[in-house]
């Protein structure tokens, strides 16, 4: 068209017309054996029974692992975090990131490949699909052929079954946040509604994302897909075709040996292994997840060819180009941006791991109570009140004391007797706190003063805290 519009009332020509969308070809992937392969198993078999069997231990009388959201209480194991343990939170964060950029700097998207969710489920799905429809070519056959009792006896099996993953996963997911015994218990019709939206939420993501959108999530919904770039360089591991080797390619058979071909013998098993249906013949391509699927498949094809393996492997793009050696490339995994990974990732871990050893149980909040600023409760004696709220952390009940200091004769009038705290309990205590007027009077005005709480039975268990005292006009 030139950039000139066409005349009123023209159409434009069928072979000019270009959709804003690419449509989308459904990918059939191939089944394939291989190291990396078996490495995809072990992670989503270790990572989905991670998931699924965290919410059914116990400790003690409660599950081990367990978010609270109405008591405000994060249980995991023997620890118990409350709300104001959200800098624990913020640094696992911070280590999460920086492992997701280490990794990706030495070698690309093994997070995608490996142990995102997506890939994960979308695995175990086709694990399903696999079983019932059959291998790749089973499946094309099965998809192109007419409606039949069959076919729709394969699909509706399919699909239920991805249904009951789904299903039983919300059941799982929701089960983090509510005592999943109990949950159980409770469906389908005594359990909240939030329960039950989220368990439909989960369920819908694993159903479309993992079953029905699969490669599209990665190509297109992955924000990580975009900016992994950012994050690659020159002596990154990544999935690569050896073109100096493979090329010129052709088919041949193992006993051709007069064609002057390269090593490639154009089979594209490694483009119907791959999840995102992507060539890696073509190059280093946005959406591939570095599973290492193609690698399996063209090693195999160059044992049966008597070839060298390796065509397709993981290497640095200066690695091809200069002919490095995997120990030579392995040199070049301790740059200088990968050693600031490390380091912080050691700095991080390391306050971490300091701070949750050396973590006091035991949390003290002090608050004036506005109602009674100061009065006179007997001759000679100010007092003040304020409410002391006690926050036990720990797997036991304690009884704690409370004392006030910073002026002199200051005492802690109520409550006399230890304050008693289950474990992981909480209580607001009122604490009426005297001073007595010394003779010649005192500097009226607000005064510093500080609170102890300690437990009674376990000597280091203890927090002071500041406030103030007022002192009214003689």
């Amino acid at each position: 068209m030139n950039g000139t519009p066409p005349p009123n009332g023209s159409q434009i020509p069928e072979e000019e017309k270009q959709s804003l969308y690419a449509a989308r070809k459904k990918i059939y992937m191939r089944s394939v054996k291989g190291i990396f392969q078996t490495w995809r198993v072990a992670m989503v078999v270790l990572i989905l029974g991670i998931f699924y069997i965290l919410p059914w231990l116990t400790w003690g009388d409660r599950p081990a692992v367990l978010l609270d959201l109405a008591a405000r209480k994060f249980y995991f194991f023997g620890l118990v975090f409350w709300p104001q343990d959200v800098i624990y939170l913020t640094a696992l964060l911070i280590i999460s990131a920086y492992s997701l950029f280490l990794f990706t700097a030495i070698a690309g998207r093994l997070f995608c490949g490996y142990a995102c969710p997506q890939t994960v489920y979308t695995e175990l799905l086709m694990w399903v699909e696999r079983a019932i429809e059959g291998d790749r070519n089973a499946r094309m056959k099965l998809d192109a052929g007419p409606w039949c009792g069959k076919k729709i006896g394969k699909k509706a099996g399919k699909h239920t079954l991805w249904i009951l993953i789904a299903v039983w996963s919300g059941i799982t997911f929701v089960g983090y946040f509510v005592p999943i015994r109990e949950l159980l218990s409770r469906l389908p019709f005594d359990v909240s509604g939030w329960s039950l939206l989220f368990i439909f939420i989960f369920g819908m993501m694993v159903y479309l994302l993992a079953g029905i959108m699969r490669e599209q999530v990665c190509k297109y919904m992955c924000p990580y897909a975009r900016f992994q770039s950012v994050m690659f360089d020159r002596d990154t591991m990544i999935v690569t075709y050896d073109t100096a080797r493979g090329e010129p390619r052709g088919i041949r058979s193992k006993k051709d040996k007069e064609k002057q071909l390269g090593d490639c013998v154009d089979c594209a098993l490694c483009f119907h292994a791959c999840p995102t249906g992507i060539d890696i013949r073509d190059g280093l391509q946005y959406e591939c997840i570095g599973c290492g699927a193609c690698i399996d498949a063209c090693d195999a094809v160059m044992k049966k060819m008597s070839l060298p393996t390796g065509l397709v492997r993981y290497a640095t793009e200066n690695g091809m180009e200069r002919g490095y050696n995997k120990a030579q490339m392995r040199q070049r995994i301790f740059r200088p941006r990968i050693l600031v990974y490390i380091g912080i990732l050691i700095v991080v871990t390391a306050v971490l791991l300091f701070s949750l050893f050396t973590r006091n149980p035991l949390r003290v909040d002090v608050l004036r109570d506005r109602g009674v600023m100061a009065r006179e409760a007997v001759p000679g004696e100010i007092e003040n009140v304020y409410r002391v709220q006690i926050m036990n952390a720990e797997e036991k009940a304690h009884p704690f004391t409370i004392e006030v200091d910073g002026l002199p004769g200051i005492y802690v009038s109520a409550p006399v007797e230890p304050v008693m705290l289950d474990a992981g309990g909480a209580r607001m205590v009122p604490v009426s706190v005297r001073f007595k007027l010394p003779r010649a009077g005192y500097e009226q005005g607000m005064h510093p003063i500080h609170f102890t709480v300690a437990a009674t039975d376990k000597e280091n268990m203890k927090r002071t805290e500041k406030s103030t005292f007022m002192v009214p006009k003689n």
